[in-house]
Order: C-alpha cells, then sequence, then structure tokens
C-alpha cells in the first residue's frame, strides 16, 4: 500500500532557481512551472523575489530566497538586512549559509550569534530559516554541533548544502542532521535529488523538504508510478 500522494511529495519540494546564467524569462518560467507542479516553494535569486511574488500571488506555493549565498561570508549585519529586505520583497522562507570559514575555525559564539541574528529577525516576521551546512568542507564534529545550535535556536530546518559545493546530499549526512536535530526541526537535502527514486530515497531518511531543479521530471515520474499503482 502507497504511504504518500502526490500532493505529499510535491510539497517536499523547493524548486531551484539560483543558477548564475537564468534570465529573467527563464525565471519566469521557472515560477511558473513551480505553480503548476504545486511545489513546496521557489528558491530564487533575490532580486527576483518580486517576480515570484507575483507569479505565485493565489497559489499555495511559497516564495524563498537564499541569504549570504553561496559561501555564508557576509558580515551578519549584511545577512540581517538581506533577510528583511527578502521578506519586504515577498519571501516567506530564506536559506541562509553558515559562515563556513567561522565553522572550521570552531568559534561557535559567532556561529550562535550570526544565526540568532537571522533568524530572530525572520521569525518575528513569520518566515522560515533553513541553514545551510555546506557539509562537503565539514568533519562530522562540525555538522553535530551546527545542528545542536540550530536546534537551540528554532531553526525550522538544517540543509545539506548550497548545490554548488563539491558534493550534495548523502545519506551518511541526512542520518547525522536527523539524528542530530530535534523532531521539530526539519531536514532538507540539497544536491544529486534528480529522480523520483532518490528522493524516497532520502525521504526515507527523515527527509521533509529537497532542493531541485528537476522538479519537473521527478513529479511527472511521482505521478506515472501512481497511476501504475492505483
Amino acid at each position: 500500500m502507497l504511504d504518500f500522494t502526490y500532493a505529499q511529495i510535491a510539497k517536499m519540494l523547493d524548486h531551484s532557481l539560483l543558477q548564475q546564467q537564468l534570465t529573467d524569462g527563464e525565471l519566469e518560467a521557472g515560477c511558473k512551472l513551480a505553480r503548476v507542479y504545486d511545489v513546496a516553494s521557489v528558491c530564487i535569486k533575490p532580486y527576483a523575489v518580486p517576480i515570484a511574488r507575483e507569479i505565485l500571488k493565489g497559489s499555495t506555493v511559497a516564495v524563498s530566497t537564499t541569504i549570504g549565498f553561496p559561501h555564508g561570508g557576509h558580515v551578519t549585519s549584511i545577512k540581517v538586512a538581506e533577510a528583511v529586505r527578502a521578506i519586504d520583497d515577498g519571501a516567506v522562507e530564506l536559506d541562509m549559509v553558515v559562515n563556513i570559514g567561522k565553522v572550521l575555525s570552531e568559534d561557535w559564539a559567532y556561529i550562535h550569534d550570526d544565526l540568532h541574528a537571522v533568524i530572530d529577525a525572520a521569525h518575528a516576521r513569520k518566515a522560515l530559516v533553513k541553514v545551510i551546512f555546506e557539509n562537503c568542507f565539514l568533519q562530522q564534529k562540525h555538522k553535530e554541533m551546527l545542528c545542536l545550535i540550530c536546534g537551540e535556536l528554532d531553526a525550522d530546518f538544517v540543509k545539506t548544502s548550497t548545490g554548488y559545493g563539491s558534493t550534495g546530499a548523502t545519506d551518511d549526512d541526512l542520518k547525522l542532521m536527523r539524528r542530530c536535530s530535534p523532531p521539530c526541526v526539519g531536514v532538507k537535502a540539497a544536491g544529486g535529488v534528480r529522480t523520483f527514486e532518490r528522493l524516497l530515497a532520502v525521504r526515507a531518511l527523515g527527509v521533509t523538504r529537497v532542493g531541485a531543479t528537476a522538479t519537473k521530471p521527478i513529479l511527472d515520474e511521482c505521478k506515472a508510478y501512481l497511476d501504475k499503482h492505483r
């Protein structure tokens, strides 16, 4: 017996529109595709948040964007300003990159304060925050500590990667992030989830959101699978 519906799978997906070369026309087309497939959100470049807001108005697809992307090296005040501007422009979900160098330096007080400032600013405006680790650069101890801090600060999700590092969402990292995060913090897989089969595999590990550029083929395959097994 199937334990999922199309809507449940579609609402796992954040349709990613972050590639450097995307034109305004391509961003608009991506938002329209996301609306048709009724995904969880469109994750779009910050300048294009107003474009997404207008196209997705009246739908159940959320507007999300990035903060401190892709390296996490912005000073905290700039991350906060970026978050506030994005929310004012219409974003309701923010994918924020940690300061990777500070994580590797194990300056946990800095990391705590950096995350706290953005999470507080976002939550005060009723927006969600997904904290991007970029796991390909980190050791297990770094990932565990980040999960602990994100749990203490009530982050909404912990996220594996930007999608632009050397690796994406690995099973080992997803298991660690689910194990080390409190139940109230979701786990988002980003990088390498390109098929319906892979989406089901990460779902089985406790993932509740997936960042994907292959939204259409994943959901077309989902529809075909459900039709076959009805």
